[in-house]
């Protein structure tokens, strides 16, 4: 049985599955949270045609180095695509605070990542993909310091392998000069950011998840580059 067919696995409906939820995030995402970022930052978007033949579920993996990624690749994806999309959000930071568990769920659709490296989370992981809820996850664990990218983590690429789902690779260009850690806001002047996609990447016969993973980070860092020349339209 794979898992990237939403219908295999009948469940009872809940905020992840809930159409009258994704309806609501929608207008949360789009009206709001899109109308502020891109009213403050000037967003570019590359490589949008390779989602076309992206269906059922999927993980996105981007690097991280500001609270301004979310964000940005909720708010860039296809709507059909980013209907369900529940992004992965550090246990230990964003569900300690009821109004913070909230509002992550409300805009991104949020489920707890456990990044003590434990595993116990990963639970929750497989079980959205095979109810056919796409994830986005930051595979380095934490937002970058410097905005230079750090090794990734091999949990994503073993979701991907164990659930038969494809990985979607996203590089953010700029996001880090836009609003670096530690602010609270993005710089004046509308700093400019780049989202850029690639074409969905599935494991190798026999690859394990460290070497796709590796793989997985060599593609965002080339997707990186080619984003680092303005060219998106927005």
């Amino acid at each position: 049985m794979t898992h990237n067919h939403p219908h295999l696995i009948r469940a009872p409906k809940d905020r992840f599955t809930s159409g009258v939820m994704a309806n609501m995030r929608f207008v949360a995402q789009r009206m709001l949270l899109k109308s502020v970022v891109w009213s403050i930052t000037r967003v570019s978007v590359q490589g949008r045609d390779a989602l076309k033949g992206v269906r059922g579920a999927f993980i996105v993996v981007a690097n991280h180095s500001s609270h301004l990624d979310a964000p940005l690749v909720m708010c860039s994806l296809p709507r059909r695509m980013g209907r369900y999309l529940a992004a992965g959000a550090a246990a230990d930071y964003f569900h300690d605070i009821w109004w913070r568990r909230i509002l992550t769920a409300l805009f991104f659709n949020a489920f707890p990542i456990d990044r003590t490296g434990t595993a116990q989370k990963q639970g929750v992981s497989k079980k959205l993909l095979s109810r056919g809820v796409p994830l986005l996850v930051f595979p380095e664990g934490t937002r970058s310091k410097t905005g230079e990218m750090a090794e990734f983590k091999a949990g994503a690429a073993a979701l991907s392998l164990s659930c038969d789902v494809p990985l979607v690779p996203v590089a953010l260009v700029g996001a880090n000069a836009a609003m670096p850690r530690g602010r609270n806001w993005p710089i004046p002047g509308r700093p400019p950011v780049t989202v850029v996609y690639g074409e969905p990447m599935i494991g190798l016969p026999g690859e394990t998840p460290d070497e796709f993973s590796k793989r997985i980070r060599a593609e965002v860092r080339r997707l990186h580059t080619t984003g680092a020349t303005p060219k998106g339209t927005a």
